[in-house]
This record gives C-alpha cells, sequence and structure tokens, in this order.
C-alpha cells in the first residue's frame, strides 16, 4: 500500500514538472515570436516555478494568482496586434464629442477638461494625483491577496470579474480605438502608428520627485490608442463594489478614496478624457453584472468550487 501510494505521488510530481516545464516553454517561444524575447519573461518564470515549487502553500497561491497572470500575458501580447491596424482610430472625434459634452467656457474659448486642468496645474495636485495612479496595481492585487487568505471563493469572483472587465475594454480597444489627450497634444489630429507610450502629465511627478517611475512604466505600452474605455476607473470600482459585499467597513471609505482619486488623475493628467473613464465605469457595471449572471449558473458554479478546492 505505502509503495502505491509513494508511486503515484511520484508520477504525480513528474506530470508536474513535465507540465510546467511544457507550459513555460511554449510561452517563452511565443512571446519570442509574437512580442520579442524581454527579461520580463524570465522574471515572471522564474516566480511561477518557483512559487509552484516552494511549498504546498505557494502552489496553492500562484495557481490562485495565475488568474492575473493570464491577464497580464493577454495584455502583453496585445502589442503583436496593434488595433490601429483593424479600425481607424478615433483622434478628433472623440475630442470634439469631450467638448460638445463637457466643455468648459474660459477666457472666450472652449476648452475640454483636461486642457482646463492642464492650466490649472499644482505641485500639491501633481504629487497627489501621482500618489493615486501608482495605486491602480496595488490596490486591486493587495485586495485580491486579502480575499486569498479571507475568503477563496470571494477571492475568485473578485478575479474573474476583473479579467472579464478587462476582456470586455479589450474588445472596446479594437471596435473603438482611440487617442488620449495627451496625444492630441502633442501631435494634433494626425494619426501616426508606432507612436510610442507618454506619460502626459504624470511627467510632473517625475520631475518632483526626480525618478523617472512613469516613464518606464509607459516606455512599455502595450498600446497608445486604447484610451477608450479607462480600465484605469474600472478597477477600483472592481474593488469597492467586491469590498461592499464582503462588509470591509472603513476600509471602503478608503477604496472610494482611490477610486475618486484615480477618476480625477486620468483627466488630469490628460490620460483620458471624461468620456473614457464614464466607459471605463460602464465596462466595470456590465463586468460585474455578466459575471454574476453567470457564476450562478451550474456549469461555472460547479467549476469555482472545483478550483476553490485546489487552492484551498
Amino acid at each position: 500500500m505505502q509503495e502505491e501510494i509513494s508511486g503515484a505521488v511520484a508520477f504525480y510530481t513528474v506530470k508536474n514538472f513535465l507540465v510546467t516545464t511544457l507550459i513555460s516553454i511554449a510561452y517563452l517561444l511565443l512571446s519570442a515570436l509574437l512580442v520579442g524575447f524581454k527579461s520580463d519573461q524570465l522574471v515572471l518564470l522564474l516566480i511561477f516555478n518557483v512559487a509552484f515549487y516552494a511549498s504546498r502553500f505557494s502552489r496553492k497561491f500562484i495557481l490562485g494568482f495565475s488568474i492575473f497572470i493570464v491577464y497580464w500575458i493577454i495584455f502583453d501580447y496585445m502589442k503583436a496586434f496593434p488595433n490601429y491596424r483593424y479600425h481607424s482610430v478615433s483622434i478628433e472625434q472623440l475630442y470634439h464629442l469631450e467638448k460638445y459634452f463637457f466643455g468648459i467656457h474660459s477666457q472666450g474659448m472652449v476648452l475640454t477638461p483636461n486642457e482646463f486642468l492642464k492650466l490649472h496645474t499644482t505641485k500639491a495636485a501633481d504629487l497627489v494625483t501621482g500618489i493615486f495612479y501608482l495605486l491602480w496595481i496595488p490596490v486591486p492585487l493587495a485586495f485580491a491577496g486579502f480575499l486569498f487568505f479571507r475568503n477563496k471563493l470571494q477571492f475568485l469572483y473578485f478575479s474573474f470579474t476583473f479579467v472579464l472587465v478587462n476582456l470586455i475594454g479589450f474588445v472596446v480597444y479594437y471596435l473603438y480605438p482611440a487617442a488620449p489627450p495627451w496625444y492630441v497634444q502633442l501631435h494634433g489630429f494626425n494619426f501616426i502608428a508606432h507612436t510610442p507610450g507618454n506619460t502626459g502629465g504624470l511627467s510632473r511627478f517625475d520631475q518632483l520627485i526626480h525618478v523617472p517611475v512613469f516613464k518606464s512604466i509607459y516606455s512599455k505600452s502595450s498600446n497608445v490608442f486604447a484610451a477608450m474605455p479607462s480600465l484605469h476607473s474600472s478597477y477600483p470600482v472592481i474593488v469597492l463594489y467586491y469590498g461592499l459585499k464582503n462588509r470591509l467597513g472603513l476600509i471602503n471609505l478608503f477604496f472610494a478614496l482611490v477610486m475618486l482619486g484615480i477618476w480625477f488623475t486620468a483627466l488630469y493628467t490628460s490620460h483620458h478624457y471624461l468620456l473614457d473613464v464614464l466607459a471605463g465605469i460602464s465596462c466595470a457595471a456590465i463586468g460585474i453584472t455578466v459575471f454574476n449572471w453567470l457564476s450562478v449558473k451550474k456549469p461555472l458554479q460547479n467549476w469555482l468550487v472545483k478550483f476553490q478546492t485546489a487552492i484551498s
């Protein structure tokens, strides 16, 4: 009996090693083909493989967070398929729509909210908004980590809602490629393919702290013409929704503050129009609604329970 158990464990270990190795190699090869080799890819594989083999707990943890790894890979691979190849980019149209709905009359001119805020910047606002925009990744991931330890099923609900909202946003990116406000400020209404990412108004934060934080982030941007919807504006909505759902009390006030701060920063730094922000909020609402509807269906419900068991 003991020999049978030992044999089963050995088979399971070898099978895991083969599967993870094949997945790792396939990821490197596909990445090299689509977006070229980058050191980030090795770092990602190192983290995954170390966590997978280090201990039983770390394996369950990395399997749970593999949902976010898949999201990151999809986002990274978008570089290989620029949305402007499949549809014309909205530059002038979106700009004038923003003016039509939200134009601000100032000194005899009609300005977009971005243009108005660009005329009224302060160092204090530059610092605070930069901090808010740095939170758009850490807050969702930290919240996911909290749910992982507190309630595995809620962790899965949050994680899959997060990915679903992103997928909805990605579809819109390809249906309606759109230039961000900073693009118009730099290039006017001329379409320039392969335009590199830009920090926009966040450059003032980098200058203020004398560290190119946002410059290093936006130099790796997957697609400049993906302003509509603002998924930065979607993420804090998802966090706040699940924070309220899990009755986290005063922590939800922090989540609400971060949400409002990110929305304002998107406008203040000319990274998004107000229309983009509203579209991002709508994406979050649609994604949450759709996932809630799907999660009560037996096939997905049963699969989520099995996933929960696997990471518990």
